[in-house]
């Protein structure tokens, strides 16, 4: 069985989002083994400088390359990624499993973004949209996602 981590920079709390974590938690251990690992975000002052942001971020990026396994597969989440289509995720992530990725890792960053370094080490910059959302927001999209991508895989009618 496939392992999967979503590796986020940033707790989360408000129960909503936790409650949709825990459902798409339940639904993907029919695919695979995952894991969510959140680690602490770095405080800022309220207007940090652009210094502190890249202090910060790489501070960050030290603590997350510190949790990545040996040999994983790394997907960052950034804006700047490539987009893909639910079929092209699923089509990657099976493409990925057929190449001996037994261990896909996701990253997301902080509500600062992720440093460029983290950006360069991964396989894939994926971005979900244009659009800025949430960190909270975009773990349970990705969690969807991945969902989805393993159901269209297995050829489910939940992808319609």
């Amino acid at each position: 069985m496939q392992k999967m981590t979503i590796l986020c920079t940033g707790k989360l709390k408000e129960k909503f989002y936790l409650d949709a974590v825990a459902e798409y938690v339940k639904r993907l251990s029919r695919f695979c083994k995952l894991e969510i690992i959140e680690l602490p975000e770095e405080r800022l002052p309220e207007d940090p400088s652009p210094a502190q942001i890249e202090a910060a971020l790489s501070k960050e990026a030290d603590a997350v390359r510190a949790k990545l396994p040996n040999g994983c597969l790394v997907i960052a989440m950034c804006v700047e990624g490539r987009e893909r289509s639910s079929e092209e995720l699923a089509r990657y992530l099976a493409d990925s499993a057929a190449q001996g990725a037994s261990h896909i890792v996701f990253l997301i960053g902080s509500s600062f973004g992720m440093h460029e370094s983290l950006k360069r080490q991964a396989a894939l910059r994926l971005s979900m949209s244009p659009m800025t959302f949430p960190h909270h927001l975009l773990r349970v999209m990705l969690l969807e996602q991945i969902y989805r991508a393993y159901q269209i895989n297995a050829g489910s009618r939940y992808h319609k």
